[in-house]
């Protein structure tokens, strides 16, 4: 019975949205009380695996638990069409096994049981992107395993680096202790492994060539999921590790990793931007798009300032959202199309309305227009760069969001101001399945409710960005 698809479909969007609102007690309540700390099985450090939940991944779980109940919930009609019938109760179990693992990374306090959890999501994710129909997802799921395990293998040194000269896997027992060994090689190389191990995972630009593919090939609700949460998870643990491990005197005063990441974010803002616009394939564009605006995160980063750190953990928070709505629209287009190439899009506004009308405000958070989520993310890195007297990179930021114009626009041109081939004139009645539409259409709600009523995620941003500089 278990494995019957619909049964397996009730059962992940009772264990999600169950996780969602743990995850919203758990905000609330650090909110409330201060950091939650809990010792399984009553072991403490350094001896047992701590929980630990504080200003800044109790709002990351928020938008991974989140994202993972809208995903499921509009996922029974696009696995249906997209995946065997055979393999939809392999899916369901791939799906609530990397959430587990993405959730996993953000609340455990143990650097080892990151690793473990890390590759708990990620095997489950090389599943879920094999599952789709088209050959290639195969190529795809391939390709980021092989980048997947080198990242992961780096990530693994670095905290076997830590552990030789710590003595600990606890993250606050490691940054308790790594002061009196800090300026060692061995901590600059464990810093260079994890670095270049995270960059891997979440698809920083130079090394992002796995990511087109995964996202393009997969199946569409696989698509949704994994830009939503993936690559955000990852900025988590690049976040956590520099600041609360490392330290941010060590790692941007002396190793000077700001000026790395600054010429990483802005080149991957451009070039990401830039691929996007010569995209035929719509997923595809999208993926680009992701790795322009993982540029604006690092970017942030990079400022070291609590307004800059601020623009980076909402943008995190604010991206999952608009790409989660723009891949959703996507799933939508091709439950009716069976294809996300854009040539194939003609007059979609008029036939498929209201999933048209969705991602084109999906597209305009994306650009950043105000009163969306997107708008509240560059302003915040407008300020945090003009307060260093930035000048050159705030005109690089607000170029960036004029590429984002240029490939949404593509789109809207083909939907809205171009008749199909064949001349003839389609029904009406072309729209997804409510299931689907529902679901797209939160999300969209939540984009504009956020960027018009920021005051929650703007000072929950701001509280984890202060948290991690240490002030008051």
């Amino acid at each position: 019975m278990l494995r019957h698809a619909v049964v397996t479909w009730i059962v992940t969007n009772l264990a999600t949205w169950l996780s969602f609102g743990i995850s919203c007690a758990l905000f609330f309540q650090v909110q409330t009380t201060g950091i939650i700390s809990y010792a399984i099985g009553g072991w403490v450090s350094p001896w047992g695996i701590e929980y630990r939940v504080d200003a800044l991944n109790s709002f990351i779980l928020i938008i991974v638990s989140g994202i993972g109940a809208i995903v499921a919930t509009f996922a029974r009609e696009s696995v249906q069409k997209e995946i065997s019938n055979d393999r939809i109760y392999l899916f369901y179990t791939a799906f609530l096994l990397c959430l587990t693992g993405l959730l996993g990374v953000v609340i455990t306090g143990d650097a080892f049981n990151i690793f473990v959890f890390i590759e708990i999501a990620s095997l489950s994710s090389y599943a879920l992107i094999s599952l789709g129909k088209d050959k290639r997802a195969l190529v795809a799921a391939y390709r980021y395993l092989i980048f997947g395990t080198i990242g992961a293998s780096f990530i693994l040194i670095s905290i076997g680096l830590l552990y030789a000269m710590t003595g600990t896997l606890n993250i606050i027992d490691i940054q308790a202790r790594l002061p009196e060994v800090i300026h060692t090689s061995t901590i600059k190389v464990a810093l260079a492994f994890f670095t270049l191990g995270v960059a891997i995972k979440c698809g920083l630009f130079p090394m992002h060539f796995w990511a087109p593919a995964v996202y393009t090939y997969a199946p569409s609700t696989v698509s949704a999921f994994l830009a939503g949460t993936t690559s955000k998870v990852f900025i988590y643990v690049l976040i956590r590790f520099l600041f609360t491990i490392f330290g941010a005197e060590f790692v941007f005063d002396e190793m000077n990793l700001d000026v790395i990441f600054l010429i990483l974010g802005i080149l991957a803002i451009f070039s990401g931007s830039l691929a996007a616009i010569f995209q035929d394939n719509v997923k595809r564009l999208l993926a680009y798009s992701s790795v322009a605006q993982i540029g604006y995160m690092i970017l942030g980063i990079s400022v070291v300032s609590v307004t800059g750190l601020t623009a980076g953990i909402l943008h995190l928070f604010n991206h999952a959202l608009i790409k989660t709505a723009l891949f959703a629209g996507m799933a939508a287009i091709i439950y009716r199309l069976d294809s996300a190439s854009l040539s194939d899009m003609k007059g979609l506004g008029k036939t498929m309305p209201w999933t048209m009308s969705a991602f084109v405000l999906a597209g305009l958070s994306l650009i950043g227009v105000p009163s969306t989520v997107g708008f509240i993310s560059k302003w915040y890195l407008i300020l945090a760069v003009l307060e260093q007297g930035w000048w050159l990179i705030a005109v690089a930021i607000l170029i960036g969001s004029l590429l984002a114009v240029i490939y949404i626009w593509k789109v809207v041109e083909v939907a809205y101001f171009q008749n199909a081939d064949d001349g003839s004139s389609k029904p009406l009645n072309q729209e997804a399945p409510l299931s689907i539409i529902i679901p797209l259409w939160l999300i969209i709600f939540t984009n504009f409710y956020f960027g018009i009523n920021a005051s929650l995620t703007s000072s929950a941003a701001r509280q984890a960005a202060e948290y991690l500089l240490g002030v008051n």
